[in-house]
Parts: C-alpha cells; sequence; structure tokens
C-alpha cells in the first residue's frame, strides 16, 4: 500500500504545480502581447487569476505566487530594477482578499458566482493598486499609477472569468483542507 502525504507535502506539491502553472502562462501571455498584438495598449496576465486560485486553496501561501508572478512578468517584459520591485511587492497588497474569504466564507465564496467573480477582481484590483502605490512612492507620475488600472482592464475580466471557470471544477477553487476532508468522507461512506 503506498504511503499517503502529508498536508505538508501535498501543500508543497500544489504551489509547486500553480507555480509551474504561472511560469508556462505568462510567458505565452507575454509572447502574445508583445508580437501578436504589440500595437494594443492592454494588456493580459494569468498573474492574478491564479493568485486568486491559491489564495482560496491555501489562503496567505498565495503571497509566493504574487511575488514569483510579479518578478516573473518584469523578467519577461525586461524591467528596470525599480519595476520588479513595484510589481514583486505591490501584487501583495492582493492579499487583502483573504478579508473577503473571512467575511464571506470560502465555502460560501466557492458556491456563490457572484461571490467568487467578486472575490476574482478585487483581487486583481488590489494587485493594480498594490502595484500603482508603490509607482508612487519610488517617484513615477499620477499617469503611470492610473496606467497599472486602464491597461489591466482585460486583465480583470480574465481573472473573472478564469475564477468563474475554476469555480465549476470539482476541488480547483476550494479550500484544499475542506477539499481532502470531503474526498475522504465520501470515500468513507463507498
Amino acid at each position: 500500500m503506498a504511503r499517503q502525504r502529508s498536508v505538508g507535502e501535498y501543500r508543497a506539491i500544489d504551489l509547486v504545480c500553480f507555480a509551474l502553472m504561472l511560469a508556462l502562462f505568462e510567458p505565452v501571455l507575454h509572447f502574445a502581447a508583445t508580437r501578436l498584438f504589440p500595437a494594443e495598449p492592454y494588456t493580459v496576465s494569468a498573474v492574478a487569476a491564479l493568485t486568486a486560485i491559491v489564495m482560496m486553496r491555501w489562503g496567505p501561501w498565495a503571497a509566493i505566487h504574487a511575488v514569483f508572478g510579479g518578478v516573473l512578468a518584469c523578467f519577461l517584459a525586461g524591467a528596470r530594477w525599480d519595476q520588479y520591485l513595484i510589481y514583486g511587492v505591490g501584487n501583495l497588497l492582493s492579499l487583502l482578499s483573504l478579508l473577503l474569504l473571512r467575511a464571506w466564507g470560502k465555502e460560501e465564496t466557492r458556491k456563490d458566482a457572484l461571490q467568487s467573480m467578486g472575490f476574482a477582481l478585487v483581487t486583481a484590483l488590489l494587485m493594480q493598486l498594490g502595484r500603482a502605490m508603490l509607482a508612487l512612492v519610488t517617484g513615477n507620475g499620477l499617469g503611470v499609477c492610473l496606467g497599472f488600472f486602464t491597461t489591466g482592464v482585460i486583465t480583470d475580466l480574465f481573472t473573472v472569468v478564469v475564477v468563474w471557470i475554476a469555480r465549476r471544477l470539482d476541488g480547483i477553487f476550494e479550500d484544499q483542507i475542506h477539499y481532502l476532508l470531503r474526498i475522504q468522507r465520501e470515500s468513507q461512506k463507498r
């Protein structure tokens, strides 16, 4: 009989899998934006969507993906050092979305489409707000700060749609402790 994994091992594997998804999707989206649609003023990023899903699954562990996604986006764009700070650290403001999960309840948010989509949108907007605030602190003008919101509109929509789809897939947009216990109960009934 195979040895069962501990919750910590399962979490580590899960977090790595989501980081690998970021490492796969973000370069593809960057390539599409810079090579296929270079004249478009909008950007699309998977960082907010995957961070929101990881936040639902593991709570504050999503900080890893928020920072990694920001650093990866900067690397792909050939960014300056201050942009790494703006994106990497600024993305962490999205963790305030955890307060929504606490207020609404993770299970209620998972089950309710509007709450799920609201959570996703707030996560994306907080990420943009964090970037804008750090950009302002590092000496960028108000136009640059507003640009995080105006160029990120498609990312906001993308985040909402991805979370809406994820909530419909069993176990994807679900607290993983809850999911593991639910699976265990279901297997005991058989």
